[in-house]
């Protein structure tokens, strides 16, 4: 099996290598048959890749552990559902795992029947291929010559080292698939972009056609952002969700140059406008995914999530540069071609506040690429590695991420074109006033002190009111013109215009994720104590009140998985009143010989409170525990579900859209397409 694997993936390398030469060769020659070749060899990489995913899962499920990939991410004692998992586990495993995901995208891609499209759109079909199947004939390369997971070894071990103990989350487990997806796909919107700027067809169709693959791939990465907050936040046992880490910085870095592109794509559709900065954002998105991919694989920066150094660092550098440079080659080469049709009107108007949001965005993704890129060039320079921690993050992109949610609340209640200051200031009058309100209540109610925080409640209140009054608005008028029940009217907004309030819940999201970020950030308060069995200790927030845990023992156990598990039983009061116990874990994996430490919480919506075990004496006469109240932390997860939410539907295709399938070749303006 593990040869039939590793055949399987050497010939899914000579198909994508024969689908991009044969894409390119029909196109130049007019050969359309070729063209068709290529569409049918892009299917044949992406199923025989499939083939070789579910070879590798048969033998990571069923304990093959001659293959040293199995060996080292696998054993007897994992349970069925991590030994599935542990397929992208590891770096070897992992890298086969990112080209099916591209190939199963780039198949896709190929379902659509062109011949019922714009024959200008059809025309950039075959280029669309090649490049997907350029990037496949890397990354299948990676495979193949450093990274086989099909690699035996010499001896034939009775068990397997296991899988990281950090790994054994849920949300871990889910994690980097998401992130894959949202990179994978990413490279569908580039292949598009690249196959405009080669066929100089820069006009909005390509847009069109891909803005769902973008949105798609854009979600993903939301949701792998989210999940590794979560998994960090319930693993890790440091009472955060998001430390600036390298690794995490790089997947976040595409995400704040793919979310200006969605929002500026509409100014390129409804005004003929940003052609050349829509572009630049796409290209750009695709390069900073390699780049994260990069860092994640190299092992150049230490991370808790990257993988260790290996080979292939050198060889993705020179892949980087080369897509780099061809990318901005072709990009300055058809400068004039992307010249935008219209110019700004005013600046009180939409256009002005999405392009201010841009450059906001682009700041942010700035910022961000200099800290965790900071360390290689202190390095370099000085040979010394010079770590960029989280308060350098914190205080340059706090005012941004500010300006953000202002924009959110202010850009939709604007016309295109221009709109007068008078007109301005009486639509943003009740969301202002609800701001102001809810800062003076923090500040006399609560007696809330700190500013950043107060502002940025104030900044939240002020985006909520104006996105509601937008949903009010819409029903209100429905329910005047078509006499419809609350309901039904706002359901017939989404459906009628499914962008734009499919939008106004995303931004819905992201205020509650910003009031969970804001209450968890600014107010968070911690504790550590040794307690004896029978002691108490206490911790209290201004914002939520008062916590005292009572500390009862040790309980020890095993599990069947080889871990040997510690529990300590706590009984929790809040504000006086019993409010049940918590049980902190420290988990001892014996194969790994490493520990584990997992915390437990107490949940609501107002707050956790989130107590680690951090060590103890004996067989538990005394423990010390770390404890922090987290006010607030729950809206990050109801944000992101919102968020979610409202990506899902605005991706949703309606029934128009519904794909058909991709037949025959035919020419089209001398060019060889496919048609149905």
């Amino acid at each position: 099996m593990p040869h039939v694997g590793f055949v399987a993936v050497t010939l899914a390398l000579a198909l994508a290598a024969y689908a991009s030469i044969a894409a390119l060769v029909g196109v130049q020659r007019q050969r359309p048959e070729l063209v068709l070749s290529a569409r049918n060899a892009a299917w044949g990489v992406a199923g025989f890749l499939s083939l070789a995913v579910i070879i590798l899962e048969y033998l990571l499920i069923t304990g093959h552990y001659q293959t040293e990939y199995v060996h080292n991410n696998s054993n007897i004692a994992a349970p069925l559902f991590f030994r599935m998992t542990a397929l992208w586990g590891s770096q070897n495993g992992s890298l086969l795992f990112w080209a099916w995901l591209l190939s199963v995208f780039g198949a896709a891609v190929l379902l659509r029947k062109w011949g019922s499209i714009q024959p200008q759109l059809r025309v950039l079909m075959p280029y669309v291929i090649a490049v997907i199947q350029l990037n496949l004939v890397f990354f299948i390369g990676l495979v193949v010559f450093l990274a086989n997971p099909f690699q035996q070894l010499g001896f034939i071990p009775t068990d397997g080292l296991g899988m990281n103990p950090l790994l054994r989350h849920f949300g871990m487990i889910i994690h980097p698939p998401m992130l894959y997806l949202g990179f994978t796909g990413l490279v569908i919107p580039y292949a598009f972009a690249m196959a405009a700027l080669i066929t100089r067809q820069t006009g909005d169709e390509w847009i069109r056609t891909t803005r769902r693959w973008t949105l798609t791939a854009w979600l993903f990465l939301s949701v792998g952002l989210v999940l590794g907050g979560w998994w960090a936040y319930d693993v890790l046992g440091w009472g955060g969700y998001w430390g600036w880490d390298p690794v995490e910085n790089s997947s976040l870095i595409p995400w704040l140059v793919a979310t200006p592109f969605l929002h500026s794509v509409m100014m390129q559709e409804n005004r003929g406008m940003m052609k050349r900065w829509n572009m630049a954002l796409i290209l750009l998105t695709y390069c900073l995914m390699l780049n994260g991919t990069f860092l994640t694989r190299a092992g150049l920066i230490a991370s808790v999530h990257s993988f260790a150094q290996s080979a292939i660092g050198p060889v993705f550098l020179v892949f980087i540069a080369l897509m780099f440079a061809f990318s901005l080659y072709m990009f300055v080469s058809r400068w004039e071609t992307l010249k935008s049709e219209n110019e700004l009107d005013s600046f009180i108007s939409r256009e002005s506040f999405f392009l201010l949001n841009n450059l906001i965005f682009i700041g942010l993704a700035v910022i961000v690429w200099w800290g965790t890129h900071y360390p290689l060039f202190s390095e370099a320079l000085t040979g010394e590695t010079i770590v960029v921690g989280p308060p350098f993050y914190e205080k340059t992109t706090a005012p941004l991420w500010a300006i953000v949610v202002l924009l959110m609340g202010v850009a939709p209640l604007i016309p295109w074109r221009r709109a007068s200051l008078k007109k301005l200031g009486d639509t943003l009058l009740w969301p202002t006033a609800i701001g102001v309100a809810t800062m003076a209540l923090l500040y006399l109610g609560l007696g809330l002190k700190i500013f950043g925080a107060l502002l940025g409640f104030a900044l939240c209140a002020f985006t909520l009111t104006s996105t509601l009054i937008e949903y009010w608005r819409g029903v209100r008028a429905r329910r005047r013109s078509r006499n419809e029940s609350y309901p039904v009217a706002l359901l017939t907004l989404f459906k009628r215009n499914q962008r734009r309030y499919s939008g106004y819940l995303i931004h819905i999201g992201v205020v509650l994720l910003a009031i969970g970020i804001i209450g968890s950030r600014f107010y968070q308060v911690e504790t550590q104590q040794n307690l004896a069995v029978g002691e108490s200790m206490s911790i209290s927030s201004e914002l939520i009140g008062s916590y005292e845990l009572t500390y009862h023992g040790l309980r020890e156990g095993d599990s069947p998985d080889d871990r040997l598990i510690t529990e300590a039983v706590l009984s929790v009061t809040y504000n006086g009143r019993p409010a049940g116990e918590v049980v902190p874990i420290r988990e001892f994996f014996v194969v790994q010989q490493q520990p584990m430490t997992i915390p437990d919480k107490r949940s609501t919506l107002q707050d956790d409170l989130y107590v680690i075990l951090a060590g103890w004496e004996g067989s538990g006469e005394t423990a010390t525990f770390k404890a922090y109240i987290n006010p607030l932390v729950n809206w990050i997860w109801v944000g992101g579900v919102v968020f979610m939410v409202g990506t899902l539907i605005a991706g949703w295709p309606k029934a128009q859209d519904a794909p058909q399938r991709f037949t025959s070749p035919a020419k089209v303006g001398g060019a060889v397409v496919a048609k149905g």
